[in-house]
């Protein structure tokens, strides 16, 4: 009997030291952040969208309704679309929410718009959130409940494929290796006195929209020689 106390006390010990030495490593063990969301940006609407959100932003701060803001124009030798739309778009923002824009520079607070493009090149794979697969399963399972309700055979397909529409088409979208930081400031002489940065995935087709000089390359033109054989 001491002998089998004495076993299962050596065995104890033994799983202890292994639970200890199992808890280490020679280098930091890669993990995931907490689950989290970014929208894509990917019409013209989306712009719009932003500007709104930064003109209210820029709004808020009492100095800033009583400041005139001037909004200089893009480049259009390093601006893309997006430069000379957003300026438009939050120009009206402005307006429309009764801010002092002024056409003149130099007497007033300038709001600069800086675009940075990031395009990962080794990205690993990413997982699906969690509950995709929850949902798609909650999904077959109102389906079933619809296909019991259904007597006609061929309208026991209508359910299934709208309840598939319904989960995958507007939630859903794929991650992409392409992302802007889009940041807006209102600058007053070396001053900054709004800042706000946001972040959104991109199509990687759309590069030229945000940074001409990325802009895919258009394919040559096929060219034909004629000879003259006389």
């Amino acid at each position: 009997m001491r002998l089998i106390h004495l076993l299962l006390l050596m065995i104890g010990a033994l799983a202890l030291s292994g639970c200890t030495r199992f808890h280490m490593a020679q280098a930091p063990i890669a993990t995931t952040y907490p689950y989290s969301e970014q929208q894509r940006m990917q019409a013209a609407h989306h712009w719009q969208v932003l500007a709104r959100h930064e003109a209210n932003g820029i709004l808020r701060s009492e100095r800033l309704r009583l400041t005139s803001l001037h909004l200089p124009d893009p480049d259009d030798a390093t601006d893309g679309e997006f430069a000379r739309g957003f300026r438009d778009l939050l120009t009206s923002e402005l307006v429309g929410r009764g801010a002092q824009v002024t056409t003149l520079p130099g007497f007033s607070a300038e709001v600069h718009v800086e675009v940075e493009v990031v395009n990962h090149r080794d990205r690993g794979y990413i997982r699906p959130p969690v509950g995709a697969f929850t949902t798609l399963a909650a999904g077959i399972g109102v389906a079933n409940f619809a296909l019991e309700n259904w007597s006609a055979p061929a309208a026991r397909l209508i359910p299934i494929g709208a309840v598939t529409a319904d989960i995958t088409s507007g939630n859903w979208t794929h991650t992409g290796n392409t992302e802007v930081i889009i940041t807006t400031q209102v600058i007053d002489g070396t001053a900054i006195l709004y800042s706000s940065s946001n972040l959104y995935y991109i199509n990687a087709g759309d590069r030229g929209h945000y940074a001409p000089h990325l802009a895919p390359k258009p394919e040559p033109t096929p060219t034909l020689t004629v000879t003259d054989r006389w």
